[in-house]
């Protein structure tokens, strides 16, 4: 059984941890206020452009544009989204798995990498590091956005790349957020959303019609969709990450009560065995000279 010292040296070990998870819960709850209110803020455009733009393309018929044929030979480009420390349950390794998952030949993926904790699994793992900008999602603007979408549109346009996606965890709510890997280019509009989108269009509209052409507007167009995905993502990434965070920290802290009790218990228990023995020393050296 371990001595009175030692119980109490971790006891008051255990409470300063308890202290320090305590403090990073509570800033972890004042940052997660803070990105839940600007994820909310940017979801319904986050969520309206995607589906305005997948129906836009769904009622033009076809068109023979870089951004939307399938491009054959090149490599796939993952932007992962994750954080650059831990503390954070599973929330990092989640983003590592959906890639390694997710079917994807490692010999042909490259990772841009946002974030560096899925960065270092990664690369452990075998996979190639296209870029690190991990310092974009300490305190990510819209501008990062339009940067990131600017360097892999580059490499695309350039037949560097032929496919690229976008891996992060999307904020459902306190409890439940969700890895997922969307596909940006080339933009994939499933057969049926063509039936359907036909079907309406023969009651009250014709097909999409473009000025000057289908080419140019698609051009405008997808620059401004990749970076608001994007910029999307890091919103939804930045509040999971810290609502992860916080529910690690809770968990420690209350991790740590648990063992501060045990502790207080077995410290009482040697600290009244150490008692009795004092007490039967004394009445067996009493009855001795006696």
């Amino acid at each position: 059984m371990a001595s009175m010292r030692d119980i109490k040296r971790r006891k008051n070990s255990i409470q300063s941890t308890q202290q320090i998870t305590r403090a990073m819960k509570l800033v972890a709850t004042v940052k997660l206020q803070k990105a839940r209110q600007r994820a909310e803020e940017t979801a319904p455009y986050f969520d309206l452009m995607y589906s305005t733009v997948v129906s836009l393309l769904s009622k033009t018929g076809a068109i023979d544009h870089p951004y939307i044929r399938p491009k054959e030979g090149g490599k796939t480009l993952v932007i992962t989204i994750s954080s650059n420390r831990g503390l954070a349950g599973g929330y990092n390794s989640s983003i590592a798995k959906l890639v390694m998952n997710s079917g994807l030949k490692k010999e042909n993926v490259l990772i841009y990498a946002i974030g560096g904790k899925a960065a270092e699994t990664l690369a452990a793992r075998g996979y190639t590091i296209y870029k690190d900008a991990s310092d974009k999602i300490e305190s990510p603007q819209y501008t990062d956005a339009m940067q990131v979408c600017k360097e892999v549109l580059s490499a695309f346009s350039a037949g560097e790349i032929s496919e690229i996606y976008l891996a992060y965890t999307n904020f459902i709510n306190t409890v439940v957020h969700v890895p997922t890997l969307l596909k940006l280019l080339p933009i994939e509009v499933a057969e049926e959303e063509h039936e359907e989108a036909f079907e309406k269009s023969k009651d009250f509209l014709t097909l999409m019609n473009f000025e000057p052409n289908e080419e140019e507007a698609v051009t405008q167009i997808i620059p401004k969709y990749l970076t608001s995905l994007i910029y999307g993502a890091f919103m939804e990434a930045l509040a999971s990450e810290n609502c992860a965070r916080m529910q690690a920290m809770d968990s420690a802290t209350s991790n740590a009560e648990e063992l501060i009790d045990d502790l207080t218990l077995k410290y009482n228990r040697a600290r009244q065995g150490s008692i009795t023995q004092e007490l039967t020393e004394i009445i067996a050296g009493a009855e001795a000279i006696s």
